[in-house]
């Protein structure tokens, strides 16, 4: 298991914008965070503002001057959203193609029409992993949750049996595998490989959505039984059921940026010759933004011709898919930001050096850091975003495979107990009809078991690869 160094960064340290020191340093990285968190909580501020804030705060705490606190933060913005900007606006395209055209109704249904009473809730664990692989968090409860609804209400089964194994297969793929914003901004920031990344993010997701989803689901059935809240259960309209594309050609176009990147990944690792014609081709038709571009163009016509859509409504349902993106764009450069900030006020050197003498491994660290700043901040991409600037310098020593854990154990911190901070949160309580406690009780607690599970995964990885 890679532990921290004094020597990480001696070859790349970059003269930080401030002289304060390590006490003042940590001082400001706590006012900073704290600022962000009332913004958020008390004063109901967007987090873009809250986050811009944050970062101007944590620079004047740290004594730096305003006018380079402003270049960092306006650096990592554009950095982080030139990096990941387009990736989140074509899985905003994909997204609401699938969902205009029926595909994820088409797959929800054919998956439940082969399914029983028992296998109910290893149906939805497999829908939602399936269909969150290219949505955003928020669209995919909003896309599912109405489903879960439908399927507890008309075959009589616990809502939270068929609800909590549904969020835990969003969640998973939220935090640990990309193309999520989350992960692939914590990929960038740490230098790890995409393609590694995502194949270990697979390989923990799955123990951990079994383990938070359907087995946890017996216990939160047991702590919470509601029935499913008549208001919120859909009525679908009868053309909805029609002229959707088949469940085949959908799966197989959710899919395809995936099979791309793992392609790119053992294409890697195969040849691992940069000049090989072969590899350089994967390079390119694996690196994120051609595979989810080739998924967006392919679901024109694998989930919008099917369905009988024009090319004007085509092109209408594109730009209403990218209306609702622009405040997770915001945010996610936003966090960039603080991150840039952090970095070049020395909190990263800070880190080692405060930390050298710890003995507490670099990934069990990385976890760690996440989980502050979820808990403070309740938002899972500000969390990754954040802890991942504040963990990059302990990946500078560090293996491939090491460095995609580290992204992995950022990724499972950010995840723990969400609460009444996290818009998720809410959302969950009022789609299922839950009071506060009741939402704890299931919710946080299936968040808490996702993280502390793919943490110690994580770690165990740690010692066989």
């Amino acid at each position: 298991m890679t532990r921290l160094s004094v020597e990480m960064l001696a070859a790349d340290t970059v003269q930080p914008i401030t002289s304060a020191g390590h006490a003042r340093l940590g001082i400001a990285v706590l006012a900073g965070i704290a600022v962000i968190v009332l913004l958020i909580t008390k004063f109901r501020l967007h987090a873009f503002l809250a986050l811009t804030i944050g970062s101007l705060a944590l620079g004047a705490f740290a004594g730096a001057p305003l006018d380079q606190a402003i270049t960092s933060f306006t650096t990592g913005l554009g950095t982080t959203v030139a990096g990941v900007g387009v990736l989140i606006a074509l899985g905003a395209i994909l997204g609401k193609l699938l969902a205009d055209s029926g595909g994820a109704d088409q797959i929800v249904d054919t998956i439940l029409a082969r399914t029983g009473g028992r296998s109910l809730p290893w149906a939805m664990v497999l829908i939602a992993s399936v269909i969150g692989l290219p949505l955003f968090f928020e669209v995919g409860i909003v896309l599912l949750i109405p489903v879960v609804l439908m399927v507890a209400k008309r075959g009589n089964h616990s809502l939270m049996r068929i609800g909590v194994p549904a969020l835990a297969g969003l969640s998973v793929m939220h935090g640990l595998v990309p193309p999520h914003p989350g992960p692939l901004v914590a990929i960038d920031a740490v230098k790890a490989n995409l393609g590694v990344s995502l194949a270990l993010g697979i390989l923990v997701a799955v123990p951990t959505v079994i383990i938070a989803g359907p087995v946890f689901s017996r216990v939160a059935a047991r702590w919470v039984d509601v029935p499913a809240p008549e208001r919120m259960i859909p009525q679908r309209p009868s053309e909805d059921l029609e002229n959707r594309p088949g469940f085949g050609a959908t799966l197989a176009t959710v899919l395809l940026p995936v099979v791309l990147m793992l392609a790119k990944a053992l294409a890697d690792v195969v040849v691992d010759d940069p000049a090989d014609v072969t590899q350089r081709v994967f390079d390119v038709v694996g690196s994120p933004l051609v595979a989810l571009l080739a998924a967006v163009l392919v679901g024109i016509f694998t989930l919008g011709r099917p369905a009988g859509f024009s090319r004007e409504r085509i092109s209408a349902t594109v730009e209403k898919g990218l209306a609702p993106i622009a405040g997770i764009l915001l945010i996610v450069g936003a966090g960039g930001g603080f991150k840039q900030t952090l970095i070049d006020c020395g909190v990263g050197q800070m880190v080692l050096d405060v930390s050298k003498h710890w003995a507490i491994p670099a990934l069990l660290l990385g976890w760690l850091i996440a989980v502050v700043i979820r808990l403070a901040t309740g938002s899972a991409t500000v969390a990754t975003v954040s802890a991942a600037g504040l963990a990059a310098p302990l990946a500078a020593d560090m293996s491939t495979a090491h460095a995609a854990l580290l992204v992995l154990a950022i990724g499972a911190g950010s995840l723990f107990f969400s609460h009444v901070n996290d818009a998720g949160f809410w959302l969950v309580k009022e789609y299922f009809g839950l009071d506060v406690g009741q939402t704890v009780k299931t919710w946080s607690v299936m968040e808490t078991i996702i993280s502390v599970v793919a943490g110690g995964l994580v770690l165990l990885l740690s010692l066989v690869i």
